[in-house]
């Protein structure tokens, strides 16, 4: 009995074991519209024929009753996401609106991972801008915590004249479109490297050829050097560009002139996402 008994007290100072945590039950359908559920299936019916299709043919190929097909063609016809012409039934401009928006971020993602693929082969941020309704558009930065981007302390927009993708969307368009852009944004002085007057930096622009390297040395902020590359698809106006420290100004030419190459070699995705 004695060895019953220290057996019994060894066992009753085990810690508890832990229990195999219990299964998480699957989502309740409960919580789920099912009249959202039919409307998104008449949406995607109708996104499937291209020239329209009427309400018997839609409620069929669903698999809805019919009155609850007509029920929710004419929701959708008032909310803009469908529209009936002739008894057929097309996507409307709502819908069509987020297709459009789908369109816009997959073309973002394509550029943002180009640009981050660029960064690492280069070892330097990239950027992406463009010259959209007469101004400067910086779209897109690639940057890491290793070769960070230029903080932004003086509007980019504002100071086309003072950094290196300004300058090289400005040298893209004609002269009236310069003088018109000068007008709305004047030069003034970020760095005692900035160009001084307006006049100074439409000689330099008019100097540029097309497909020439725009540098700029500490103009837009001390300490920073930059290199862009100009890109002109169709009437789209924009440009690649690079930053590097100052003590790296070496690298800034060859830096700049791999860019340009691996630009060439994917040409295809960047033609696809230049109008974003």
């Amino acid at each position: 009995m004695a060895t019953t008994g220290t057996g019994s007290a060894h066992l009753a100072a085990v810690p508890p074991q832990p229990r195999s945590p219990t299964p998480t039950a699957p989502p309740s359908t409960a919580t789920l519209i099912g009249s959202v559920q039919r409307a998104m299936r008449l949406l995607e019916t109708v996104a499937g024929h291209e020239y329209g299709a009427p309400a018997k043919q839609l409620a069929r190929e669903t698999g809805l009753a019919l009155p609850t097909t007509y029920h929710l063609l004419r929701t959708l016809v008032h909310e803009g996401y469908l529209r009936r012409d002739k008894g057929l039934f097309f996507l409307g401009e709502a819908a069509e609106r987020l297709s459009s928006g789908a369109a816009e971020q997959k073309r973002r993602s394509t550029v943002a991972e180009v640009l981050a693929r660029w960064r690492d082969a280069i070892g330097a941020p990239v950027y992406y801008a463009v010259y959209r309704e007469g101004e400067i558009d910086v779209v897109c930065v690639s940057e890491t915590s290793a070769h960070p981007a230029v903080a932004e302390w003086a509007d980019f927009r504002e100071t086309g004249h003072a950094h290196a993708i300004g300058q090289c969307l400005l040298s893209q368009l004609d002269e009236e479109a310069r003088r018109d852009h000068l007008d709305r944004h004047p030069v003034r002085s970020l760095t005692p490297y900035t160009v001084r007057d307006d006049h100074s930096l439409l000689r330099r622009l008019e100097r540029t050829r097309p497909t020439e390297l725009v540098m700029e040395r500490q103009e837009y902020v001390l300490g920073t050097v930059c290199a862009a590359i100009p890109i002109t698809v169709g009437g789209t106006v924009a440009s690649m560009a690079i930053s590097l420290p100052a003590h790296q100004a070496d690298r800034l030419v060859p830096a700049a002139q791999r860019l340009q190459a691996e630009m060439g070699r994917f040409v295809g995705s960047l033609t696809l996402s230049i109008s974003i």
